[in-house]
């Protein structure tokens, strides 16, 4: 059976919600399954010394351009947050908590929170709002928050952050396909090569 990607992804980079909008299909063309892994960008640029987009002298200008070009590219539908960069911890928990359980709800909980933030403009920062979005997802939200608020579901993310870490993910999106690693919304049509030809 051929290994699934390995899509790392944070909630809070728009060029991580945009790839999350087409890997899924992509891989499907190729007979491939996709293994989504939130981390958290914060923990990343503590190691490399990097920074949200948005906050670096003239690039944070030229990328909130580049976010609403990029998707219109990709037919993809985009709203810049209006709270940005966000804390996403509370949504990355709660996807783990959910895979757990649900592989495959998991990955529907985590296109509603992307939706939710980039095209409602949700505040996924707030634990509320992501209990919400839980709820209206199915999920019982008293078990959810006693998870989120427990310790075990920390310490599960930080040792998703760590093993990313260790595979040399440095950003949003990384995908990872049979070892190969390409970085960026803008790679997706490297995979799809990559995937049709078995490298190059």
């Amino acid at each position: 059976m051929l290994e699934p990607l390995d899509f790392y992804f944070d909630f809070s980079s728009p060029y991580g919600y945009l790839a999350s909008e087409k890997i899924d299909q992509l891989a499907a063309r190729y007979g491939r399954q996709v293994s989504w892994r939130p981390i958290l960008l914060g923990v990343v640029f503590k190691r490399t010394g990097a920074a949200p987009l948005t906050l670096v002298p003239l690039k944070g200008e030229y990328s909130r351009h580049d976010f609403a070009r990029s998707a219109r590219l990709l037919d993809v539908p985009y709203t810049h947050p209006a709270n940005f960069p966000l804390a996403t911890q509370h949504a990355a928990r709660a996807y783990y908590w959910l895979h757990d359980e649900n592989g495959e709800a998991a990955r529907r909980f985590a296109q509603v929170l992307f939706r939710a933030l980039y095209v409602e403009r949700r505040d996924i920062s707030d634990l509320d709002v992501v209990l919400e979005l839980a709820t209206r997802h199915g999920v019982d939200r008293d078990a959810l928050f006693a998870a989120l608020t427990g310790s075990a579901l920390k310490e599960r993310l930080q040792a998703e952050c760590g093993a990313a870490l260790d595979k040399g993910v440095f950003g949003s999106p990384y995908i990872i396909v049979d070892g190969e690693p390409f970085f960026g919304v803008d790679r997706l049509p490297q995979i799809e090569r990559w995937l049709d030809s078995g490298g190059f």
